[in-house]
């Protein structure tokens, strides 16, 4: 497995996003209102995504994968037009992550250093979606219980998502009932079991957070700041051809630096919830001699090599569609294509 690939199987790519930028590597406000009682089933689904980006809230969550559970500290608030947000890994390397909209600050205070990077992904949790509520509805099946769940000393309603295939996973959530802020989300299996989530254990909303949190443990004057430069590509200008399973769509196409390398692609794909990256390096002797796949939880990693480069496809599918994208993948160089 290479190194992106190692280092997102251990900072998986949707709950804990933020880690993967730094594993490869405050005004006083009015509390904005709660978002409308929803009328239906997709209203609720965009009521969870507008409530993690305009209400003021910190607490403190569990990310369960596999046997490995991880805590984080999060404090988030909004102004009506900015966000701010800190999050902080309460469990194993000192991490810490301040964002203000799109950009994300990773302070790795060991290193003394600091990672900077622009995103626009809207999944990290409570957040949900990367794409529209609307479009889920052709691979998913929406249903909302009637009898809410209590989680963080919360009452929540529970909506469930079934796949419509065998391309994804299915998801179980857990909205609070007042706010409609995403309180738990799990990942579950064909056999509907329970292979990954994240959940508030300790939960604060509204006008009482502490904007205080949002303030970092470190002060990173002299640390050493290093910014990741994210370039829009055409891969198929560029000789490649990625193969997207029903409903998973390019969201993203980007060459940037991972890991000291400077000439890394990458592809994101998703269907509105489940976002799979594929990325494309120059080959090396670091990167092992024999094909196949890992995971860890929800989280499938498929690694290849195709003459000079070496693939890897990752992210929260099942196992075969992950390896459906890494052998759909084909380079033919640009010099070598018929007029």
């Amino acid at each position: 497995m290479s190194e992106v690939s190692r280092s997102v199987v251990v900072s998986p790519t949707r709950f804990l996003a933020f880690a993967v930028l730094c594993l490869l590597p405050v005004a006083i406000q009015a509390q904005t209102p709660t978002p409308a009682a929803p009328a239906n089933d997709i209203e609720l689904l965009q009521r969870i995504q507008a409530s993690a980006r305009e209400l003021d809230y910190s607490g403190v969550f569990a990310y369960q994968q596999g046997a490995s559970m991880q805590s984080s500290r999060i404090t988030h608030v909004f102004d009506g037009k900015s966000e701010r947000e800190r999050l902080e890994l309460l469990d194993g390397q000192p991490l810490e992550f301040l964002r203000k909209d799109d950009e994300i600050k990773c302070l790795l205070p060991e290193k003394r250093a600091v990672l900077v990077e622009t995103r626009t992904a809207r999944d990290r949790f409570p957040g949900l979606m990367i794409g529209n509520a609307e479009q889920l509805v052709e691979h998913y099946e929406v249903s909302v219980e009637r009898e809410p769940q209590r989680v963080a000393d919360r009452d929540c309603q529970v909506i469930t998502l079934r796949p419509r295939d065998n391309d994804r996973y299915g998801y179980r959530l857990c909205a609070d009932s007042s706010s409609g802020l995403l309180l738990r989300a799990q990942t579950l299996s064909p056999e509907d079991e329970v292979v990954e989530q994240v959940a508030f254990i300790a939960l604060q909303v509204g006008a009482d957070v502490d904007r205080k949190q949002l303030k970092p443990r470190w002060k990173t004057e002299g640390w050493r700041v290093v910014r990741t430069h994210l370039n829009p590509v055409k891969l198929a200008d560029l000789g490649w051809k990625v193969g997207e399973p029903a409903g998973f769509h390019k969201m993203m196409e980007v060459q940037r630096s991972m890991g000291g390398k400077p000439d890394v692609k990458q592809v994101m794909l998703s269907d509105g919830l489940a976002a799979i990256s594929v990325f494309i390096e120059p080959y090396s002797e670091a990167h092992p001699r024999q094909v196949g796949p890992g995971s860890r939880g929800a989280i499938h990693v498929v690694g290849r090599r195709l003459g000079d480069h070496w693939i890897t496809v990752l992210g929260e599918a099942p196992l075969g569609t992950i390896q459906q994208i890494a052998d759909s993948i084909s380079y033919t160089p640009v010099s070598a294509r018929k007029p």
